[in-house]
């Protein structure tokens, strides 16, 4: 085996010596300058000069020079078979310069000695290393595994390079399409198929949707961005495992009075409903009535575990993925012509100014008489404030509910609805979108609104009252969020709310529900205040309902978006809300100008519509003239919290 010769300083004045030495895990050479007990002084091939310990040479050599022995030591590594060369190492530990000597059948020469190092160096799967300038030949089991896996990776890295090849020039590997979501949406960045997709996105310059819809793999814009949404929150699908349908509660008694809902026309969870009934000359007896599943399954079960799992209802333009199995809700749901248990709110109301003059809650059975639609009542909204008739039916309870409604209003000082806020209503039919403008604020809209704040703030302050704890809308300083404790709704203007009207549709209503169906049966309630469960689910609506929320106002983007490339509009005009951020009308779309002049809010100004992209949701408007007819416009967003 060679070994480092030890010389006086007078050897190196009459020869110049030459080392190969293991540096930070490289094998260097150098000419040596100098020479101490256990160091060098060495100068590299490239002139620079340094100093290394004796310990980490492994061969010293007088000929060839330094960088001429590397070069001749590498190109004789290259004619190294590694796999003969494990065969000969046998599975004992060994130096390099052995092997060497067994592998030449002699005194191996410095090349040959670097050569064999180098190439032992160079292949850590056939050989470990077990000290400088020694080795042991990988076990046979192990070497075949390690073999395989490199096997598997060249194969891997020739998919890519086809992939992205292929993806480059627009065709779409049928072998990716069963990846194609997981690509899009989710990709695990160890799998060779998005490292291929990554590598085409760089080649063209294009995003991963961009290219897939070049390939011909993203056929609708709108399958997108809904399946985006869809793998974010419902990665094993909106559909409903295998469950039990829950048991309804037996024995409970019939209200005096058939109960009617009113609400849009595409509203399948029907949580609420109304009743007036007239007790006597001077008083009403007015019913707010609220679907009950909480009295048909209990916390923990796998009823409550979908709901808990989903938190609420999503809505978005031509689509709803709901909160609760259909079968669950079709067993709550206020629908005509069935009977449903209900928790009941009943309020004795003066007939002559409508104040309250007392209320009782009770858990009942009701008996829907009737579905009211929006659209069928649309024109109660211009005759009851006129005092009209339209010969509807239930006319004259909607009249008086409205009425009471604009009292209620009146009493809290805060409208239910701020005047000048337009809603919209989407419906998609056939790839085709309608949108149609609403106002809101109307009388129905305001009679709706103000009973579901009336029930919300009772019945939480009930709760408040005998220190049940329940989860709170809170609003203080213009800012909306979740209590445990029965505080202030600035907005509304009233001392607590909890919202209780829509547990079919909302997971913190069910809780809320199941607390108070508790208390009002004098049972004890499930969450105390402190429960971990009661403030996991209050953290998690939080989260969970803001990005619903989110999601349906970037789909309402999207068709707003789908709508002016149906219809083919490229001008539009728009008010302006403050700076450069306009409002389009028509539209639920705001949008940010940056050729827009100097314009007070409320200037009303024509916008060209350009590079309009569904894939990316944008589009660019161009100020083209400042129209006349400037008006001052409502608030960019509504602050009052929904029923």
């Amino acid at each position: 085996m060679f070994g480092v010769s030890r010389v006086s300083f007078r050897l190196f004045e009459r020869q110049r010596m030459h080392l190969l030495y293991e540096e930070d895990g490289e094998l260097k050479v150098g000419t040596v300058l100098a020479a101490a007990a256990a160091s060098y002084q060495i100068e590299s091939p490239h002139g620079r000069r340094s100093k290394i310990k004796a310990a980490n040479v492994l061969l010293s050599f007088e000929s060839p020079a330094a960088a001429q022995l590397l070069l001749a030591a590498q190109a004789y590594a290259a004619e190294l078979d590694v796999d003969f060369l494990w065969q000969c190492a046998g599975s004992a530990e060994f130096g390099y310069a052995d092997l060497a000597r067994e592998y030449v059948g002699r005194e191996p020469t410095p090349v040959e000695a670097a050569g064999a190092l180098l190439k032992l160096h160079g292949a850590p799967m056939y050989f470990y290393r077990r000290g400088r300038g020694r080795f042991q030949a990988a076990p046979a089991e192990t070497l075949k595994a390690a073999l395989s896996g490199l096997e598997r990776k060249r194969v891997q890295a020739e998919k890519v390079a086809e992939y992205a090849e292929r993806l480059a020039r627009g065709e779409f590997p049928p072998e990716l399409a069963g990846l194609r979501d997981e690509l899009l949406y989710k990709p695990d960045r160890n799998r060779f198929e998005a490292k291929a997709v990554d590598a085409a996105c760089k080649q063209t310059g294009l995003s991963v949707a961009r290219l897939f819809e070049r390939a011909g793999a993203l056929p609708s814009s709108h399958e997108y961005h809904l399946n985006r949404f869809l793998a974010e929150f419902f990665p094993a699908g909106t559909g409903f495992p295998p469950h039990e349908l829950p048991t309804l509660p037996d024995g409970l008694p019939l209200a005096e009075s058939p109960v009617y809902s009113l609400d849009d026309t595409g509203t399948t969870e029907i949580d609420d409903a109304f009743s007036v009934r007239r007790v006597s000359e001077d008083e009403w007896r007015i019913g707010v009535h609220i679907a009950a599943p909480a009295l048909g399954f209990a916390p923990g079960s796998a009823l409550d575990g979908l709901a808990r799992e989903r938190l609420s209802t999503v809505y978005m333009p031509g689509h709803k993925i709901t909160m609760l199995p259909d079968d669950v809700v079709a067993a709550f749901s206020l629908d005509e012509g069935s009977e449903r248990p209900a928790l009941s709110l009943y309020f004795n109301v003066s007939a002559a100014d409508l104040s309250i003059r007392g209320h009782h809650s009770r858990i009942e059975r009701v008996r829907v008489a009737r579905n009211l639609r929006h659209a069928d009542y649309e024109a109660l909204n211009a005759l009851l404030p006129a005092g009209g008739r339209a010969g509807l039916e239930y006319e004259e309870e909607l009249g008086t509910l409205w009425r009471f409604a604009k009292a209620l209003e009146a009493r809290r000082g805060k409208p239910s609805i701020p005047a000048n806020i337009i809603d919209y209503n989407f419906s998609v039919e056939n790839d085709r979108v309608n949108i149609v403008p609403r106002l809101r604020g109307a009388p129905l809209d305001k009679l709706v609104s103000e009973l579901m704040i009336l029930a919300n703030s009772t019945w939480g302050g009930l709760l408040a009252e005998r220190d049940v704890a329940a989860l709170y809308r809170v609003q203080s300083s213009g800012k909306v969020r979740m209590s445990v404790h029965g505080e202030m709704h600035e907005g509304l203007g009233v001392s607590c709310y909890a919202w209780m009207s829509s547990p079919l549709r909302r997971y913190v209503d069910l809780v809320n529900q199941w607390q108070l169906a508790a208390s009002l049966a004098g049972k004890r309630v499930p969450f105390a205040r402190n429960s971990d469960t009661l403030l996991a689910a209050l953290r998690a609506f939080e989260v969970v309902y803001a990005r619903y929320d989110e999601n349906q106002r970037e789909m309402e983007r999207y068709w707003c978006l789908r709508w002016l490339q149906q219809e083919g509009v490229t001008r539009v005009p728009a008010q302006v809300l403050r700076e450069n951020l306009v409002r389009v009308e028509g539209l639920p779309m705001t949008l940010r100008v940056p050729s827009l002049p100097e314009l007070p809010p409320g200037a009303r100004v024509l916008l060209e519509m350009q590079d309009l992209d569904l894939l990316e949701k944008s589009v660019t408007p161009v100020w083209r003239e400042t129209l006349s007819g400037n008006e001052a416009v409502a608030p960019a967003e509504d602050p009052q919290d929904g029923a």
